[in-house]
Parts: structure tokens; sequence; C-alpha cells
């Protein structure tokens, strides 16, 4: 039998004085044709779609978009601003005209009294009452936690609790009939009756003679 180095020394002409030693390194002579045959790849690195650390993900494009358009994001819409449905309600305005009177009554209401009034009479729970603008000979206050703003009077009569009556000028005579309420008068109040417990009149000028009857009353 032939051995592989016979043969490959007859597929490639050797002569037979060197067979002798292709049978020594048989092997390596059969290796070397081989070599020339036999093609290795070797696999590069692979790509993977992991980002490395720190690097930002790439941006994907709309494939809809037309040539030369840019994406834009949509900016939410901005809140409605809210609108405001109460409306401010206007006092009601009573009118003594030229010395008249003028009678106002009620609960939980703003007046507003202009004119000269002989006499002006708040009654009710609550009220409020600006008669800065009226010119009052005399101011009765019937009720409870009722408030009056005055130019002036000459006699100011309050029968109840918790009211609250500020002139801008003097009074020229205080009754006060109730407890807790608060007289103020920018001028002298000449004479003062108070009938009643924990009632303050102040006066930035002189306050009369002073009748006052009950405990925890301030005149001053």
């Amino acid at each position: 039998m032939r051995t592989l180095t016979e043969i490959a020394a007859d597929a490639y002409g050797v002569p037979m004085r060197l067979r002798h030693v292709l049978a020594v390194f048989g092997v390596a002579a059969i290796t070397v044709p081989l070599a020339g045959c036999i093609s290795i790849t070797i696999p590069g690195p692979v790509a993977t779609g992991v980002p490395s650390v720190g690097e930002s993900p790439r941006a994907t494009t709309d494939s809809s978009a037309g040539p030369g358009s840019t994406a834009s994001t949509a900016s939410p819409p901005s809140p409605a601003s809210p609108t405001s449905t109460d409306s401010p309600v206007d006092a009601e305005t009573r009118d003594c005209s030229d010395g008249g009177s003028q009678t106002v009554s009620g609960a939980v209401q703003t007046f507003r009294v202009i004119g000269t009034c002989t006499e002006l009479v708040v009654s009710g729970s609550r009220l409020t009452v600006d008669a800065s603008a009226a010119m009052i000979g005399t101011l009765r206050v019937s009720g409870d936690g009722i408030r009056a703003d005055i130019a002036g009077a000459d006699e100011v009569v309050v029968q109840g609790d918790d009211g609250t009556v500020k002139s801008a000028a003097s009074i020229g005579r205080l009754e006060i009939s109730g407890d807790r309420t608060v007289t103020e008068a920018a001028s002298g109040i000449p004479a003062v009756v108070v009938r009643g417990d924990d009632n303050v009149v102040r006066s930035g000028g002189r306050v009369g003679s002073a009748v006052v009857e009950g405990s925890g009353n301030t005149i001053r």
C-alpha cells in the first residue's frame, strides 16, 4: 500500500531521492501545500446597541416628516385664567333730600345715605350705613351689630349691642343703652349717657358731662 507521502510526492513531481526525506517530514510536506487551500476567517468585534456610559441616546427621526421639516414638541396648553363671576354689590342709596327724615332697616345689608337728614333711623341687625356724605341732626340706631359712619350729628342715640358709630366731627350728645358698643368722635362730645356694660366712648376732643350706669365702660 502506498503512503500518503508517496501519493503527495507523485502529485507534485518530487524526485525519488527526496521521497525518503519527505517520508521523515511527510506531515510537514503535506501540510504546506494544504495550508494554501485553507481560509480561516476570524470574527471581528460585534457592535451592540447598548450606548456607552454617559452617552445620550440618539433621537429618532419621524420618517413621515417631509424633507427640510423640523420635528418639534408641542407645548402643553396654558391653563385658562379663572374668571371671577362674583360682581360687587352696590350699596342701596337713600336720599334725605333737604331736611327730610329717612329710615333704613333690614339685616346683613349695606346702605348709603345722602342729603340733609333731620332724623336718620337705622334698625335691624348687622347693617352697614355710610352716611359720611350726609348732614344729620339726630341719628337713632336700634338693633345689634350695626355700624354707622357719619360726618357728624347733633345727637346720637344707640339701643342695642355690639354696635359701632364713627363720626368725622363732633357729636353734640351721645346716649347708649346696651352692651359692647364702640363710639368714636374726631371732635368733642359735650354730653354722654351710658347705660350698660363694656361700652367704649372715645373722643378726639373734650368729653363734657358723663352719666354712666353699668360696669366695664370706658369714657375718654
